[in-house]
């Protein structure tokens, strides 16, 4: 099994790969390298034959807080070439997440923001823990949720996405489950037995079928496909471009509110 820098990864003798996001410092923040990392981990622990099951959860205090500033603010620097390369990594490791052979469980805790509730959105069922934070916060820094938008409009439908999808409003467990985002919200003393009891139904089913159940309930959801994925890759590389982002993000760094507040 590979070595990484921004993962942790601990798999059992049933084939159960946990694997969590170890940025704590930075609150799990989606970097280049966490990127990559996670892109590998979906084509290779994912993609295994052997592994039954993948729980991925956050350390420290929240789940993921989304995008990487530093890391955003080198796409705002960059050249054209050089944001739709950044914007396609992010959407390529969403896909790679999202068409895993392998069962995707997720963990979420304390807080899911912006790529978090992207990364949410592509497991077969994530389960919160009681007092999680949401919130696509995309608008509030000058972006647009872009390429966790296929993936959010799967999950929630068109009509519960645009609830939460452009106010960057922050919403708690609860309405998560209401609106489809998670399954289950349960204590922090019960989260172990609800992940347990996710990952028990397949440790006595096939995992060829497993895989191709997964494929076709994909085949048959919204459209997802290298044309939509472009599509959003654009769309992000143009806010980037933007005066509200440059604005946004600036304003977030130096704790002041932006020029719109």
């Amino acid at each position: 099994m590979a070595e990484y820098s921004t993962l942790s990864i601990e798999m059992d003798a049933r084939g159960v790969a946990y694997v969590t996001l170890n940025r704590p410092d930075k609150r799990n923040a989606l970097s280049a390298e966490m990127i990559a990392e996670l892109t590998d981990m979906a084509q290779t622990v994912g993609a295994a034959g052997t592994t039954r099951a993948v729980v991925l959860s956050g350390a420290g205090k929240v789940f993921c807080a989304g995008g990487d500033l530093t890391w955003m603010q080198a796409q705002i620097k960059a050249d054209r070439a050089g944001r739709m390369a950044g914007a396609r990594e992010l959407a390529m490791m969403l896909n790679a997440l999202n068409e895993m052979a392998a069962p995707l469980i997720g963990r979420i805790h304390g807080g899911a923001f912006g790529g978090g509730v992207g990364m949410a959105c592509v497991c077969d069922v994530a389960i919160a823990e009681a007092g999680t934070k949401f919130g696509l916060t995309e608008t509030r820094l000058g972006l647009i949720p872009a390429t966790i938008s296929p993936y959010v409009l799967a999950r929630l439908g068109e009509g519960m996405a645009r609830r939460v999808f452009m106010s960057s409003r922050i919403f708690d467990a609860q309405e998560a489950r209401e609106i489809g985002l998670v399954a289950q919200v349960v204590a922090a003393d019960d989260m172990d037995a609800a992940i347990e009891a996710q990952v028990a139904p397949y440790l006595g089913v096939a995992p060829g079928a497993v895989a191709s159940a997964k494929r076709l309930a994909r085949s048959l959801g919204p459209r997802i496909d290298a044309e939509v994925i472009e599509e959003t890759v654009r769309q992000l590389a143009d806010v980037w471009e933007g005066d509200e982002a440059a604005e946004g993000i600036d304003a977030f760094l130096n704790k002041r509110p932006p020029r719109w507040a």
